[in-house]
């Protein structure tokens, strides 16, 4: 065990029971020959950063599984040469079990995401949101929290290397700690990680203020620790006369935080006032008020530094008291004051402070549309959280690590990567089919295959999280109409399905529209109108475009003949004789058989009438009658408007009319209007309640505007009650929102 024997084992193994020491030492003299003096790409034993990361997470009480997985971490994978009934055994499963040896595989897996990023290209991860989605992917790839702890001790231990030895840093990898592992660290509640962290990647990135920072702290260090000391016994001396019983200690400030205030705030040093700061915590809420009487008794308040979030907590559910005093030579220090519930809330809960650390220099937190997303995403952090507070409880109870509860997260979203290393968002069991469409719809209607970490797949193939997806494509081509089949599983997104079925709603119509265009230009031809402009007759015919009459005509929801009646010249009305009025009874008697106006002249003895098409009447409707040149006595409805124009400049004319008490079987044509949401088989369901109620329709015009369909149907009804009834039933049908007589 020479290599082995090198090491401190008291460190690593503190805090676990005789078994899990002989575990942690088994593992050590393990790996210490399968890592012999092999060395990491900036020069560290990969021996040492192991064992080094082991010790880092044993003092954040990690169980035997974490340390020891992190020790054999880099351990050289298995080339996979058996079959698929005989797979190659993992050394590591077969000597340390499954927990061990899937904690090993995590956190390889992680490794390589790092590196995929690190090399990613075209500024792929240059904006907040990539940067976001690879903290998010890191999380789902770390399906056990122990993953992620084993990834940040690692990266931890690789800068402290770096600075104990002098060695220069790169600045991509400085870069990558700052925008990915201190947010997660700070998300999972991990300060100690987090912070050391974020002061060795600042002195990497910028050394000159790291150093103008830490001389400027150095100066102050002395009478600061004083400063802190003295006023920590004189408040808890003064608390405990009011007995208020507090915990009270020092809020230490670390060279980045005061570096990123100082950035983001446009403050200079000596403006900052938490450089120095105490924090309270009490029993209960009376207390705190209670506290921060004393501390406003004892020094002057800066009035402008003042903040009740008790009283008015913050948008994430974060309660305090921030308060800003000066002492007696005029030092100012921050004193936040809370009880033991805020404490534990702000700090493993879903405040946790990390949404406006981690926010623009406005101050700007994540948008409210975001809405359901974000909450599930801070519950697995909250969560994950308390998983740490209770594995350090259990370790300060039992005197053992332990970290048996349930680990793993449920995940609603995968995570994927582009050749460029962009990270993309999918929902669960999405394929190759939705990465395409998720990049661009051209590329998914082109998509014809893909690769999956360089091998080819069928499209079918659900993507995991932490893959690396390559679409093939060709020039030209659309979708297939497999991908909107369900059972054959090549669509799980539903934005992908949407944009499918968009390019086969698009081909439909423009297929539609070259059929209707034919039958419109064949109809013309047969008219011999086929210099005809399309545009204007189709606005004649109430369309806003020509395509939108070709779709009409080709979906037979308009009829041809009324392109006809555009070119019908309005014929003169000719004059009126007296005799015309007089009929011959037989001729009567043969009108009012047939029901063609069952109207009585007031006063007359049988004349020819008809039924006005302005109005349409029917019985019951109040009627009047007008004597036109040459077609007898039009009747129409006393509401009428174009009977009102005639009997304004005709008043002589206007005779006294009414219905007929003997005409049974009679029918009258009436028109109905209908506005109701296009669908498909709008139209044949309307007609249904037409043929339900035995009402003939004469005549139909339909057209469509912006998905609404304008309907007029012309239908014989033998009185009132047949309309209403049919009103009635017309606006039951699915889609119309309006059916009235016109």
């Amino acid at each position: 065990m020479s290599n082995a024997s090198r090491f401190d084992l008291d460190t690593l193994i503190g805090g676990l029971g005789a078994a899990d020491q002989l575990t942690v030492q088994q593992a050590l003299e393990w790996v210490a020959p399968k890592l012999a003096d092999q060395l990491t790409g900036g020069g560290e034993t990969l021996l040492a950063h192991a064992f080094e990361t082991a010790n880092i997470l044993a003092g954040l009480q990690a169980d035997v599984a974490t340390r020891v997985a992190a020790l054999l971490m880099l351990t050289p994978e298995v080339a996979s040469t058996g079959s698929a009934k005989a797979p190659t055994p993992d050394p590591i499963d077969e000597q340390f079990g499954t927990e061990i040896s899937q904690l090993v595989q995590g956190t390889r897996a992680l490794s390589r995401l790092g590196s995929l990023a690190s090399g990613a290209t075209d500024g792929a991860l240059d904006s907040l949101d990539q940067k976001e989605m690879l903290r998010k992917m890191l999380l789902a790839m770390a399906v056990d929290l122990r993953i992620v702890l084993i990834r940040l001790a690692s990266r931890l231990q690789t800068l402290r290397w770096l600075a104990a030895e002098k060695q220069p840093c790169d600045p991509i990898l400085a870069r990558e700690t700052l925008d990915l592992y201190t947010p997660l660290a700070n998300r999972l509640g991990i300060w100690q990680i987090k912070w050391e962290m974020e002061d060795l990647a600042f002195r990497f990135i910028d050394p000159q203020r790291y150093k103008e920072i830490a001389k400027l702290l150095e100066e102050k260090r002395v009478e600061r620790e004083t400063f802190i000391s003295d006023t920590i016994e004189q408040l808890a001396r003064a608390l405990a006369e009011r007995g208020i019983v507090a915990e009270v200690s020092g809020r230490p400030k670390h060279i980045y935080c005061i570096h990123h205030k100082m950035r983001v705030k446009g403050l200079d040093f000596n403006e900052l006032f938490d450089v120095r700061a105490l924090r309270v915590i009490v029993p209960d809420e009376r207390q705190c008020y209670g506290a921060l009487g004393l501390v406003h008794e004892r020094w002057a308040p800066e009035s402008d530094e003042f903040d009740d979030y008790i009283a008015r907590p913050k948008p994430n559910g974060y309660k305090s008291l921030h308060t800003v005093v000066a002492d007696h030579d005029g030092r100012p220090f921050e004193v936040q004051i809370r009880t033991r519930a805020m404490h534990e809330f702000a700090e493993f809960g879903m405040a946790a402070h990390w949404r406006y650390k981690e926010a623009s220099p406005r101050g700007a937190h994540a948008p409210a549309a975001q809405g359901a997303a974000v909450l599930e995403y801070d519950r697995q952090l909250a969560w994950m959280r308390q998983l740490l507070a209770w594995n350090t409880e259990a370790s300060a109870q039992a005197g053992t690590p332990e970290l048996s509860k349930p680990r793993r997260v449920a995940q609603d979203r995968i995570y994927v990567l582009s050749p460029q290393a962009r990270v993309i968002e999918l929902p669960i069991g999405a394929t190759a089919v939705d990465f395409a469409y998720h990049l661009h719809s051209d590329l998914g209607h082109r998509c014809r295959g893909a690769r999956i970490d360089g091998q080819m797949v069928p499209l079918h193939t659900k993507l995991e999280t932490g893959q690396t997806v390559e679409i093939v494509t060709t020039k030209s081509g659309g979708p297939s109409r497999d991908w909107l089949n369900p059972q054959l599983g090549f669509l799980a997104s539903p934005r992908a399905r949407a944009k499918v079925r968009a390019w086969f709603n698009a081909i439909e119509l423009a297929q539609r529209s070259t059929q209707g265009q034919a039958l419109v230009e064949k109809e013309l031809q047969r008219l011999g109108r086929t210099a005809i402009n399309l545009e204007q007759l189709a606005q004649q015919l109430g369309f806003a475009r020509a395509d939108d009459l070709y779709v009409a005509a080709a979906k037979e929801e308009f009829s041809l003949r009324q392109i006809d009646a555009v070119f019908q010249p309005v014929a003169p009305e000719p004059e009126l004789r007296a005799e015309d009025l007089l009929v011959h009874g037989a001729r009567a008697e043969h009108s009012n058989a047939a029901g063609k106006s069952q109207v009585l002249v007031v006063g007359v003895g049988s004349l020819l009438t008809q039924l006005a098409r302005c109005c349409r009447p029917a019985p019951p409707d109040a009627i009047e009658g007008f004597v036109t040149r040459g077609r007898g006595v039009s009747i129409h409805r006393s509401a009428c408007s174009t009977f009102a124009d005639l009997s304004r400049h005709q008043p002589e004319r206007v005779i006294e009319v009414d219905w007929s008490q003997g005409g049974h079987g009679a029918v009258y044509p009436v028109e109905v209007t209908i506005q109701a949401q296009d669908r498909p088989g709008l139209l044949r369901d309307l007609s249904e309640v037409f043929a339900r109620l035995r009402l003939n329709v004469i005549a139909v015009n339909t057209q469509t505007k912006a998905s609404i369909a304008y309907m007029g149907f012309t239908a014989e009804v033998r009185d009132g009650s047949d309309l209403q009834h049919a009103l009635s039933a017309l606006g039951e049908v699915s889609g119309v929102f309006l059916a009235r007589r016109r």
